[in-house]
């Protein structure tokens, strides 16, 4: 016998961004975790819950690493560069095990919920134990971070990385980077297909970069990609060093690599595309890529600002992504996207308010394989209300209110996030971990308590208890 179909349940929007646009005392009806009706101009029906300020759709996250939440403030106050942060990244990756994995993935992702962010793209590489052993369970750590999406509440892409190599000419692996190799890609895709999906949980692909893939490899991951109608992603110009390794070794940029490799079309995010060439933009554009700047990562890492403007003219799609999270606010993400452009152009209003929205919702979805992200009829029910009435956002009304979200709201402001119907923020605190901040300080004080396991005997490879959230 056929389950009864789920009640229908009624929000009602002070304000809502939907279509393009802002329309005024919104009703929004549920049922079986998606949009039925979004009707402007209504009352609220008696079972509504009132939402408050304006009701924007779900962001996304579509690139994150979770584990690099625990450097937060610990790279930011000496002379460094992207490749000696780097370091310090790979000596953080030897203290985590699956089941420590999922605790400060768990709290990492808690707080983008308190973010609004409903869905997440995790670029996943930490696959194996510290000396690239094979848990019994081989997936072990990605399964660590899909339970810890779960127990947060939001959606998780898991964009499962082949990295095989240590830099663009071959060579060995440093012992830090056994733990993200499968040795080839045939056993990177005969691993990742043992994945699988649910109503919350998408597997995606990834080349790790040109760095740790050679185009041969490249093509298995791309196939399996197209076989399985799995978005495609890959790290692409994040530095000069990488673009001057990559014509020193191959006379092609990596994006020239990339498109002679056939990895680039609709399905592929490219990550950063921070020092492309005019050529590569065209490619890039022309390949109806997605490009996904990472503004306050890149600037963090010194990395530069990419041509983001360029490239949407160019028919690339933009997104935006909180990357190593030095600090997890796709606001923020947003409006360095339009600020950075003006301090590179001298021109503002380069991105509207609407352009930006989209690029943190719809776009960002579909590069992780969600589809929609808006906030209309048959889309999944996922959206947020923010609040107009803070410090930083009181006096917007119906007019300015995009670009108050886009060019003053924070984090903060965040009072309500649904995903697939169910609240899983309420008036800024998340309903199942009531303290996300305690979750991450502990999280964070039992990584770095933890110590790099000793390297001088292997460990036999075996499955750590993953915990659920209590």
């Amino acid at each position: 016998m056929a389950a009864p179909a789920e009640q229908t349940q009624h929000w009602h929007a002070e304000l809502a961004w939907t279509r393009g646009r802002v329309a005024e005392r919104v009703t929004i009806a549920v049922a079986d975790g998606r949009i039925v009706s979004v009707e402007p101009d209504t009352p609220p029906p008696a079972d509504a819950i009132r939402l408050a300020g304006i009701t924007i759709p779900g962001l996304a996250n579509p690139h994150s690493h979770a584990l690099h939440r625990a450097l937060r403030g610990r790279t930011q106050t000496t002379a460094a560069d992207f490749w000696s942060w780097r370091q310090t990244m790979y000596d953080l990756v030897d203290r985590l095990d699956p089941d420590l994995y999922h605790r400060l993935a768990r709290a990492t992702y808690a707080e983008m919920a308190l973010a609004g962010i409903t869905a997440v793209g995790e670029f996943h590489y930490l696959h194996h134990d510290h000396l690239g052993a094979r848990y019994a369970d081989p997936n072990a750590m990605g399964e660590a971070l899909i339970a810890a999406a779960q127990d947060a509440g939001v959606r998780l892409t898991l964009i499962d990385t082949c990295y095989l190599q240590g830099g663009v000419a071959g060579g060995a692996l440093e012992p830090s980077h056994q733990r993200f190799s499968d040795g080839d890609a045939a056993a990177w895709a005969e691993r990742v297909s043992e994945l699988r999906e649910t109503e919350t949980v998408r597997i995606a692909a990834a080349v790790h970069s040109v760095r740790a893939v050679d185009p041969p490899a490249m093509a298995i991951v791309r196939d399996w990609a197209r076989e399985t109608g799995a978005p495609l992603h890959v790290h692409a110009s994040e530095q000069p060093r990488e673009n001057e390794e990559c014509l020193a070794v191959t006379g092609m940029t990596p994006t020239e690599l990339l498109a002679g490799a056939g990895v680039l079309g609709s399905s592929t995010t490219v990550v950063h595309a921070t020092h492309v060439t005019r050529g590569d933009i065209g490619l890039l554009g022309g390949s109806g890529s997605t490009v996904c700047l990472c503004p306050t990562t890149e600037r963090d890492l010194g990395d530069g600002i990419g041509p983001a403007r360029d490239l949407a003219d160019a028919g690339a799609r933009l997104t935006v992504a909180s990357d190593m999270h030095a600090a997890i606010d796709m606001f923020e993400e947003l409006r360095a996207l339009e600020v950075d452009q003006r301090l590179v152009t001298g021109r503002r209003g380069l991105h509207s308010p609407g352009e930006l929205l989209k690029a943190a919702t719809e776009t960002g979805a579909r590069s992780i394989g969600w589809p929609g992200g808006g906030l209309a009829e048959g889309e999944a029910a996922d959206f947020l209300s923010v609040d107009l009435g803070s410090p930083r956002t009181a006096g917007a009304d119906t007019g300015s209110a995009p670009a108050v979200l886009v060019h003053a709201a924070t984090a903060a402001d965040v009072r309500t996030v649904v995903v697939g119907g169910r609240t899983i923020v309420e008036d800024g605190r998340h309903t199942t971990l009531p303290d996300v901040g305690r979750e991450l300080g502990d999280a964070i004080a039992e990584v770095f308590a933890a110590g790099p396991p000793p390297s001088a005997v292997r460990v036999p490879a075996i499955n750590h208890p993953v915990r659920s959230a209590t």
